[in-house]
């Protein structure tokens, strides 16, 4: 019976893995925009900035013969996206929810236009020959049943997506510069008023928020996949947006959340085989959002009326 395949490979390794996987993009995504949100410097962008930083890292791999430039070019780029929603919000004053909008349409729009240019093609940059990042395989993990596929055998970022989580968490409450980001976040005049300047560490927040959503879009590109694909982010960035929300704004909270729309992502494939229509297939991971932000909410007001 297929529902037998199914449960099986639910309470398996391989989909341990898998949420691992998918939910590699959304822990970087995630991480870096819980840095501007605890800023006061809310990043919409997210989904652009992964998908500039995905068509960067396949475009300079493929010129340069180097998965590393390639990963390094992504998240150059990354960052300055993110410092161009900043310099859209603080310098010309645009409301920073359509500014990231904007960001995000053009994105999506110039890396359509330059795949066009440089490979002819719309879909996805197949006919380049783009690097991969390499596969780690734990050496003492590696003959162990069970662990070797829950945790050897990732692409470098995956591991890099956990200690970022813990980075940020390092920088947000371990450090003078955490400290300052997050006055400004709570209260900007009040930071002001001690000599914080505001504008500045809101600069700073959009700029490591790109930096550490552009390696998520690399992952998918270089990692997760080894091509760039039109519009491969699907939402990703949004689905990040609602685990900062979901994790109480907390970077190991917020670590759990993104790993939990891993799961759900992991989930919509494996009862693909059930022969289910297919779109009511894709909606999960977005259904699972959505129920899931309406659950935390109705929890949080539940605290505060006790």
């Amino acid at each position: 019976m297929n529902y037998e395949i199914v449960l099986s490979g639910i309470f398996s390794s391989l989909f341990i893995a898998s949420i691992i996987r998918i939910g590699t993009p959304l822990i970087f995504a995630s991480a870096g925009g819980l840095v501007a949100e605890l800023t006061g410097a809310i990043n919409i962008a997210l989904e652009g900035i992964m998908l500039a930083a995905a068509f960067t890292g396949v475009v300079m791999s493929h010129f340069t013969g180097s998965a590393f430039i390639g990963m390094f070019s992504g998240m150059f780029v990354g960052m300055l996206v993110g410092l161009l929603l900043g310099f859209f919000h603080l310098h010309f004053k645009t409301n920073a929810i359509l500014a990231g909008i904007a960001v995000n349409v053009m994105c999506a729009g110039s890396t359509v236009f330059l795949l066009v240019n440089f490979t002819g093609e719309k879909g996805n940059s197949s006919s380049l020959a783009s690097g991969v990042l390499p596969r780690i395989d734990l050496p003492l993990i590696r003959s162990i049943p069970f662990l070797d596929v829950v945790l050897s055998g990732y692409n470098l970022l995956t591991y890099l997506a956990f200690l970022a989580a813990f980075l940020v968490y390092i920088l947000l409450f371990k450090t003078k510069l955490g400290r300052h980001l997050r006055a400004v976040g709570e209260n900007a005049e009040a930071a002001a008023s001690v000599g914080i300047n505001v504008n500045k560490m809101k600069y700073i927040a959009y700029g490591i928020s790109g930096l550490v959503a552009s390696l998520g879009g690399v992952n998918l590109s270089m990692g997760y996949l080894s091509i760039f694909q039109r519009d491969m982010t699907a939402g990703r960035g949004f689905i990040a947006l609602a685990a900062i929300f979901l994790g109480g704004k907390r970077p190991m909270g917020v670590l759990l959340a993104a790993l939990f729309f891993g799961f759900a992502d992991a989930l919509a494939n494996q009862i693909g085989s059930l022969g289910l229509p297919p779109q009511w297939i894709q909606m999960i991971p977005y259904v699972a959002t959505i129920l899931a932000l309406v659950i935390a909410n109705f929890m949080g007001t539940g605290k505060k009326t006790k």
